[in-house]
């Protein structure tokens, strides 16, 4: 056993998860995602039954038959001495559903490779000689990829020198060394809900307590409730994903943006913009201007990646701030890693000049891939709200009713993996929305549709307790 989960932390992670009868098999639920999510590790031991009980106001018989019924679809095991254990799953183990290469995971929304990367992998491979030569320990990164990002950044609207970059092994990379950099534990740092998860999970990681601001795809960012949060909480940290945001596919005004930054400038906080699907257009190849081109470059750190564009697997992102932020960023790197992979840079340096190639082809795909779930959702299930987003990764989906986690559940009960609306809440909620990401092939959205569909007869007329019809984003 690695670790012991109390009532209390179980209960925040938990949210709102009494959605519908009976109780026991919807608190289990909850559970299961959870762990599914990661979100409880495997071999850490849950609170008692009498402890989770007391806890959730629930009698101690409906606890004992919801980890009956997790220990029946093995995601729990009872040890003795220890109580009730989370399993470690296996990928052909997922909510007790074999998974195999006949499902659609549609958890990662992110594309498949762009179609000419073998070929540049390939060039670079028959010139392994110069990339071996180079010691291969670059904290700041490959000189001749900083100076190809510069020039983006510079040709987009905001002039950048290669001193200004620091490549990182991936977007996330840069998110959880900004982390430690700018949060101390009791910090306060400041996302917008619903958010990236593993932004909220690194900032979370170093002690910081998170304050949400709510985005949606129709009104975008609440400016008076972000004002209210940053004056009240004072963050170290704002992390924004200003462009085409994940989930919502959100944009933020000019107006927006100034203002945020104006307000986090005002408390001293540091504004950590994430472009990493800044130029994923749907309807059109974008290159939008950088945030910090818009509102001003003090105190706005820009992330990076080629994660979404290229391929997730090369694992380039990257850091665009001042000069001794970046000293700063040199020094405390070495206690996680010493560099990015020289191949996979060489491989990225090539690939800068064709991004004008690559970003229409990701267009092209996007927009099939989105156009064809809007028009199934929007036919086969005509009660749903499903937006349509000009570009991003994924449909913000909103279920008119608290159903996303057994709607989860019961996707990947028919092959379908998804990830629910709480995966993506900063302090509870989103129970009535699903994240569709639209990034697969159209063929392979097609059968997705299908099967949420056929999902969503599964849940759509279980009841909910009455004290849930209140929309749950409402008050978040």
């Amino acid at each position: 056993m690695d670790s012991r989960l109390s009532a209390r932390a179980l209960d925040a992670q938990l949210g709102p998860w009494r959605t519908r009868e009976p109780a026991y098999e919807a608190l289990a639920d909850a559970i299961r995602l959870l762990c599914l999510d990661n979100r409880i590790a495997p071999r850490t031991a849950l609170p008692a039954e009498r402890e989770l009980a007391t806890r959730l106001g629930l009698s101690r018989t409906t606890v004992a038959a919801a980890y009956r019924s997790l220990r029946g679809t093995g995601h729990i095991e009872s040890v003795r001495g220890s109580g009730s254990i989370t399993r470690p799953l296996g990928r052909r183990e997922l909510g007790g559903v074999s998974v195999d290469e006949q499902s659609v995971d549609l958890q990662q929304a992110s594309p498949a490779a762009w179609p000419g990367l073998a070929a540049v992998y390939a060039e670079v491979a028959a010139d392994a000689p110069s990339v071996i030569a180079r010691p291969g320990y670059e904290v700041l990164g490959r000189r001749g990829l900083r100076e190809a990002i510069a020039r983006r950044y510079t040709d987009r609207g905001l002039p950048t020198d290669a001193s200004q970059i620091m490549v990182t092994n991936g977007a996330q990379s840069a998110i959880s060394l900004l982390a430690s950099l700018l949060i101390a534990r009791g910090d306060r740092a400041l996302l917008e809900t619903p958010t990236y998860p593993h932004a909220a999970e690194a900032f979370a990681r170093q002690g910081a307590r998170l304050v949400g601001v709510p985005v949606t795809m129709a009104d975008g960012w609440d400016l008076e409730r972000a004002e209210h949060a940053i004056l009240r909480s004072r963050p170290s940290a704002v992390y924004l994903m200003p462009d085409f945001q994940n989930p919502t596919g959100a944009s933020m005004s000019v107006e927006a943006r100034v203002r945020i930054t104006d307000l986090a400038r005002s408390v001293g906080a540091v504004v950590v913009v994430d472009e990493t699907t800044a130029e994923l257009g749907a309807d059109r190849v974008i290159s939008p201007a950088p945030f910090a081109a818009v509102a001003g470059e003090e105190g706005v750190i820009t992330l990076g990646s080629l994660g979404k564009t290229v391929w997730g697997g090369m694992r380039i992102g990257w850091i665009r701030t001042d000069l001794d932020t970046i000293r700063r960023l040199t020094a405390a790197r070495p206690t996680t890693d010493l560099g990015t992979p020289e191949f996979e840079q060489a491989v990225a340096e090539r690939l800068m000049p064709a991004m004008p190639e690559i970003l229409e082809q990701r267009s092209e795909l996007l927009r099939a891939g989105r156009n064809v779930l809007i028009e199934a959702l929007r036919r086969d299930i005509p009660e749903w709200d499903v937006p349509s987003t000009p570009g991003g990764v994924a449909l913000w989906v909103g279920l008119g009713a608290p159903r996303s986690s057994a709607l989860t559940l019961a996707a990947r009960r028919r092959g379908l993996l998804l990830s629910a609306g709480p995966r993506f809440s900063v302090g509870g909620g989103h129970e009535r929305h699903m994240r569709v990401p639209f990034t697969a092939p159209a063929p392979v959205l097609e059968r997705a549709a299908g099967l949420l569909v056929e999902a969503w007869g599964d849940v759509a007329d279980a009841r909910f307790e009455a004290g849930e019809a209140t929309p749950l984003d409402a008050v978040v």
